[in-house]
C-alpha cells in the first residue's frame, strides 16, 4: 500500500467504483460500461487544460457575468463556458473557467470550493477531461462523486476521495488450523483443541436436557395443580355465597308472617 493516495493519479473505472479503490469485480452496469467505453477527449475544445477549473453543481440562473464577477477576484481570466444546451440554450449547470496564471488558479481551486452562488453551493475542480490519463465521463459510468441514491458513487475524485484500505490479518488459516506447527498444536500447551471443546459441549447439553425436562414437567404440574385450587375455591366461595342468600330469604319470609297474621285478625 506504499503507493496509496486519495485522490487518482489515473483513472481506472474499476478502482473508482471502490471506496478505497481495491476491487478486483464491478459492482453495478455502469462500471462495465465504462470499462468497456473508448471515450476520445472533444478535440474542438480550445485553451491550457492545466489553467483550467471546472465548475459545477451550479444555479441553472447563474450567468457568465455572475461567474466572472465572483471569480475575477482570484486572478485574471482568459475565458469562461458556461456549458448550455444545444436545442434549449438553457444552462447545464457546470462551467470551464480559464486563468491566465497558475497562481491564480491555485488560489481559485482552493479557496472557492463550496462557495455559495446564486443560493447554490459549488463545486470545483481542476478540469480532468484532458488531463487525467484514461478519463471516462459520467455518462458513460466514468466520473468521480455521485449521489448515494443512485448507487453509483465514485472515489477517487476531490469531491470523495479513497479510504485507506484496512488491513486485516489473514485469520483464515490459523481459524481452520492451517497455520504453523506451534499454532495447530494447541494440545500439547496445555489448551484443549477445539474438537475436545465441542465434544465436552455436546455431553454438558445432553446432561442438562433432563434437567430441563424435569423443570418443565414440574412446571407443568405447578401449573396444574394451581389452577385445581383456585377453580375449588371458586366453588367453595359460590356455595357460600348460595347459603348466604337461602339464609336471608328464610329470614324475610319468617319475618312475614307475624305480620299476616295480625292482618286476618
Amino acid at each position: 500500500m506504499n503507493d496509496w493516495a486519495p485522490i487518482a493519479k489515473e483513472y481506472d473505472p474499476l478502482k473508482a467504483g471502490s471506496i478505497d479503490g481495491t476491487d478486483e469485480e464491478p459492482h453495478d452496469r455502469a462500471i462495465w460500461r465504462a470499462m468497456l467505453a473508448r471515450y476520445v477527449p472533444n478535440k474542438g475544445v480550445t485553451g491550457d487544460p492545466h489553467l483550467t477549473l471546472f465548475v459545477a453543481r451550479l444555479n441553472l440562473q447563474t450567468t457568465e457575468e455572475k461567474l466572472k464577477e465572483v471569480f475575477s477576484r482570484y486572478g485574471d481570466i482568459r475565458k469562461i463556458r458556461l456549458v448550455r444546451d444545444l436545442v434549449t440554450g438553457f444552462s447545464k449547470g457546470y462551467a470551464f473557467i480559464e486563468y491566465k496564471e497558475e497562481r491564480a488558479l491555485l488560489k481559485a481551486h482552493r479557496d472557492a470550493n463550496r462557495l455559495v452562488i446564486d443560493q447554490h453551493e459549488i463545486f470545483v475542480d481542476f478540469e480532468l477531461e484532458r488531463t487525467l490519463k484514461g478519463w471516462i465521463p459520467r455518462r458513460l459510468g466514468g466520473g468521480f462523486g455521485g449521489k448515494k441514491e443512485s448507487g453509483q458513487l465514485r472515489f477517487g475524485g476531490r469531491d470523495r476521495p479513497f479510504r485507506k484500505p484496512i488491513n486485516l490479518p489473514n485469520m483464515k488459516n490459523d481459524f481452520y488450523g492451517e497455520g504453523s506447527a506451534e499454532k495447530r498444536n494447541w494440545s500439547r500447551e496445555g489448551t484443549r483443541d477445539w474438537r475436545t471443546r465441542d465434544r465436552d459441549h455436546e455431553r454438558s447439553r445432553e446432561k442438562r436436557w433432563p434437567e430441563r425436562e424435569r423443570s418443565w414437567a414440574w412446571g407443568d404440574s405447578e401449573r396444574e395443580r394451581d389452577s385445581k385450587e383456585e377453580r375449588s375455591r371458586g366453588r367453595e366461595r359460590k356455595d357460600r355465597d348460595r347459603k348466604d342468600r337461602d339464609r336471608d330469604r328464610s329470614r324475610e319470609r319468617d319475618a312475614k308472617k307475624p305480620r299476616d297474621d295480625d292482618k286476618h285478625r
